[in-house]
This record gives C-alpha cells, sequence and structure tokens, in this order.
C-alpha cells in the first residue's frame, strides 16, 4: 500500500494502529487496518520503505496525522553493517 492510501485510511479512521519493526540496521513499517489485517505500506518504487533512526520513523508516522506507533525493536542492531 502506497503513502498516499494509507494516509487517507488513517483519516478516515479505518487505519488504527501502525507499527514500526526493527530488522537488522534498518527499520521497517507495517500497520493493521480496521479488521486486524496485517500490511506493509510500500514506496512508489515498490518496495517497503525503511529508516535509519527512530526519529525518522517518527516523524513519518506523525506525518500521516497518527500520534502513536508500536515500536518492536527485538532484531534492531542500530550502527550494525547493512548486509
Amino acid at each position: 500500500m502506497d503513502e498516499k492510501t494509507l494516509k487517507a485510511l488513517v483519516d478516515a479512521g479505518a487505519v488504527k494502529r501502525v507499527n514500526i519493526i526493527g530488522n537488522g540496521t534498518g527499520l521497517s513499517r507495517g500497520g493493521y487496518d480496521f479488521h486486524r489485517h496485517h500490511f506493509s505500506a510500500m514506496t512508489l518504487k515498490g518496495t517497503p520503505k525503511t529508516w535509519r533512526s527512530l526519529d525518522a520513523a517518527a516523524k513519518w508516522v506523525r506525518g500521516l496525522g497518527m500520534g502513536n506507533a508500536y515500536i518492536d525493536l527485538a532484531r534492531w542492531e542500530p550502527g550494525g553493517r547493512q548486509v
């Protein structure tokens, strides 16, 4: 799902929660719609967007118009080398 569609769903109240998931050196995004279906938001190129910092991920969540997100850092390795 692209960011424009995701923002429209947030505005309509259909998306209630966003997950930011740490994996390796990056953070990726995902979310839930109102029926608890999982999806990944994608870039315009069709690949999952990732960030290098929590600040960047938080700014993206705020840009969607949401004030909170679930952050899973169990597999995040900040400062590590990308493989």
